[in-house]
């Protein structure tokens, strides 16, 4: 059986090298989470699932008092992560690993046990045990961090043809947007948590934050 890591490997071989410039035009919200994340001076942020690396790269440029950890299970990704950040001369504030999103150690990876800020930008749409994911990156925040997410919602406020077209299209890629996203936060996390979740677009993305309280 084929494991997640070399299907996104398979999936990314290729694609990573027209990725950022396709995807911009629809992976939407992502640079709203990205001003939004307002970590502390002398910080630690850590994208989960860090792809091609282009958010890191715009991450560190708007925060440059603040030192950036990328993991991702793709080395496919990664190869493009790592020459991104070193075009970027970033080399001295953006360090990445290779790790399964939903499994993970900082300690070990990147020598920071707890991070400010953490985030997860349109990957939990092709994560399997995509909760997960979502528990990891809880896990590993500081008492005053604060987790961000915006992936693919539900387009509810859009029209039905719309709707209908982008799932199809979407699961010809393995992205299955998360229905079950606003029930999850809500259960899961209201309690002990700040909780903010927002519909973007007309539901075309949704954003959550979850902080601890």
């Amino acid at each position: 059986m084929t494991t997640h890591a070399e299907q996104m490997d398979a999936i990314y071989k290729v694609q990573r090298h027209i990725y950022d410039l396709t995807r911009k035009y629809y992976l939407l919200g992502r640079d709203r989470l990205i001003e939004r994340l307002q970590p502390p001076r002398g910080g630690s942020v850590l994208e989960i699932a860090c792809g091609t690396g282009r958010n890191l790269v715009a991450a560190a440029r708007a925060y440059p008092d603040v030192h950036f950890f990328g993991l991702d299970i793709s080395e496919e990704m990664l190869i493009s992560a790592r020459l991104a950040v070193r075009r970027a001369g970033l080399e001295n504030r953006v360090t990445l690993a290779r790790a399964d999103a939903t499994a993970f150690d900082a300690q070990a990876l990147f020598g920071v046990a707890k991070m400010d800020r953490a985030y997860i930008s349109y990957a939990l749409s092709m994560i399997p045990d995509w909760r997960a994911a979502i528990g990891q990156g809880v896990d590993v925040l500081s008492p005053d961090g604060c987790l961000h997410v915006v992936d693919f919602g539900q387009q509810e406020r859009l029209p039905k043809l719309f709707r209908s077209g982008l799932h199809a299209w979407l699961a010809r890629f393995h992205v299955a947007p998360r229905a079950e996203l606003p029930e999850l936060v809500d259960r899961y996390y209201r309690d002990g948590h700040d909780v903010d979740f927002t519909r973007l677009y007309g539901g075309y993305a949704w954003a959550a934050e979850i902080a601890p309280a």
